[in-house]
């Protein structure tokens, strides 16, 4: 019996998969927030909705998947609460993975809503998820929440002035999160990925040296390091994982 749970957001994404792969590696307990087919989340009472397929066999360790609609105060609330809900195997850490990326013009080219939307999808997910685990994580004894930012948000590049923006935004949040919360017990870093080595990002640049890019399960170990009692003397970190981009 897992003896820690872990609450990992976007965590069927590309970079979501290897991350909670690596948690259940370690012995964690793993809640990971799904939307349903519908896109939206229930309303009524909190329910797992599945065991993910991550495990190579049935008695493999499986995460939890709790529907959840984290852009919403209620549905950080919901996902929270099935964390908590195991009482041998308390809340200790946070990742915050649940992000988007959309590139177009320069700024006076870019409408205001495009901008709203990325400050949205980045930055609110991670705050109320955030804002929603701290009680407990306190109360537990301490923990860490791990953010993912991005190479943008300390190096931009034309075209995508709303992400780097956003990802500045998660950056900023989780270094204020480090200083209220480093006296209670509570950890708070963040890493930072240039491209990611997945399906989707070679789908979309097909003729980019991919060799250069950064493999899942390498950022993984990175954020469970984070995640972990090793990395108990480190808060307010802002860790590049660049791979050789």
């Amino acid at each position: 019996m897992a003896e820690r749970t872990v609450l990992v957001t976007g965590g069927t994404g590309g970079l979501g998969g290897a991350v909670t792969a690596a948690f259940l590696k370690a012995g964690w307990r793993v809640v990971v927030p799904a939307r349903e087919s519908g896109g939206t989340a229930p309303s009524g009472p909190i329910h797992v909705v599945r065991r993910l397929q991550l495990g190579t066999s049935d008695a493999a360790p499986r995460p939890e998947a709790v529907a959840a609609d984290l852009l919403e105060p209620a549905g950080a609330a919901r996902a929270v609460e099935v964390a908590v809900a195991e009482p041998a195997a308390p809340l200790r850490a946070v990742v915050n993975l649940v992000g988007g990326y959309a590139s177009g013009g320069l700024v006076h080219e870019t409408p205001v809503e495009e901008f709203d939307r990325m400050l949205r999808i980045n930055l609110r997910p991670t705050y109320l998820v955030t804002q929603a685990a701290l009680p407990h994580l306190v109360a537990a004894g301490g923990g860490a929440v791990v953010c993912v930012s991005a190479r943008a948000a300390v190096a931009p590049f034309p075209g995508a002035a709303g992400y780097a923006t956003a990802k500045a935004a998660v950056l900023a949040f989780a270094n204020a999160v480090a200083v209220e919360y480093r006296q209670r017990g509570v950890r708070c870093n963040t890493v930072l990925p240039s491209v990611i080595d997945t399906p989707a990002n070679r789908a979309a640049q097909p003729d980019a040296d991919h060799r250069r890019w950064v493999p899942p399960a390498e950022i993984a170990a990175v954020i469970r390091f984070l995640a972990s009692d090793e990395s108990a003397p480190t808060t307010g970190a802002s860790i590049p994982v660049y791979g050789r981009a």
